[in-house]
């Protein structure tokens, strides 16, 4: 299919891309955004986001991210869900983007395609996804009303999920396997004070247990090799991320781990190819950095426009 050249097409409808649409957009630029699910991204899958600036009481990552949303539109920004990127393709003086079923060509490309939960793949896990197994408390957290859980992990994620399960279940044990929990101060202390909570650091998940649903979770101590049964309905996993890179594989420069490489006006390797957001590599990913480096992908993508006409 032959398709119009688009200024600038965005892959991720996360506060990234979003921003770069804002900015894009309102600089006049033909502006697509390609999203593989709906806009929003991991943000909007937080209960309450209280780090973001302008929000003193904090604010539901969904509400937030859907203002995001419609700024893009208000400017122009095309947005289209449920259009996954499968190849990309530089050529001279644009990119050819593939999607599943369809063809688009930009002068230039912002990824922002996030990155994703990091499975443990321990025995259960993939078995037991959607009947107990859960990587996202916001989503699942009321299913388990009145239960007992278990949350893997107790970083800033496994705490903020978790804080978010509180609401609806009758005791969280969170599992870590560091000897100490890596999440900011102020949540440890919040959690640490619910009466609701249990800590199981410097512990392992070994398997996840049940028939039809989960029933339970076997641990085991890293510093005795002590192994115990820890009866629970659910289990909310967060031991990291892996970047939506998988496309970009051989077309730009990516670090051990598959994040993508640039530099500090958000260039890849590639010409013409930005990145921002989460699968950018890096050390800080919040969404307040995300949206900076939208602006800055936006701006420099605008100025490599201008140089091209």
């Amino acid at each position: 299919m032959s398709n119009a050249t688009h200024d600038v097409i965005i892959v991720g409808g996360g506060p990234a891309g979003l921003t770069a649409g804002i900015y894009t957009s309102r600089e006049g630029l033909d502006t697509l955004l390609l999203e593989k699910w709906l806009c929003g991204g991991l943000a909007a899958e937080t209960t309450s986001v209280e780090n973001y600036p302008g929000f003193p009481e904090g604010v539901h990552g969904k509400n937030l991210m859907e203002k995001f949303k419609q700024q893009a539109q208000k400017f122009g920004t095309q947005i289209v869900e449920y259009s996954e990127v499968a190849k990309v393709e530089p050529l001279e003086k644009k990119v050819k983007i593939k999607t599943d079923n369809r063809e688009y060509d930009a002068r230039c490309l912002i990824i922002a395609s996030g990155n994703m939960p990091k499975k443990l793949n321990v025995p259960g896990e993939e078995e037991f996804y959607g009947k107990g197994v859960s990587y996202c408390a916001t989503c699942d957290g009321p299913l388990y009303k009145g239960k007992d859980v278990a949350v893997i992990g107790c970083g800033d994620s496994g705490l903020q999920e978790g804080e978010s399960l509180l609401a609806h279940v009758r005791r969280a044990t969170f599992i870590e396997f560091l000897p100490y929990m890596n999440a900011a101060k102020i949540l440890q202390e919040r959690l640490q004070s619910s009466e609701k909570t249990d800590f199981l650091l410097n512990h392992m998940l070994t398997s996840i247990n049940g028939e039809d649903l989960v029933s339970s979770v076997t641990v085991k101590s890293r510093q005795t090799n002590e192994e115990k049964k820890l009866e629970v309905s659910g289990v909310f996993i967060y031991v990291g991320f892996l970047p939506n890179s998988k496309f970009l594989e051989g077309v730009v420069k990516l670090d051990t781990s598959g994040y993508i490489i640039t530099n500090e006006n958000m260039e890849t390797s590639v010409s013409g190819i930005y990145a921002a957001g989460d699968v950018r590599s890096k050390k800080v990913r919040q969404i307040d950095v995300a949206c900076g480096e939208g602006t800055i992908a936006a701006i420099s993508a605008r100025d490599y426009i201008k140089e091209l006409v």
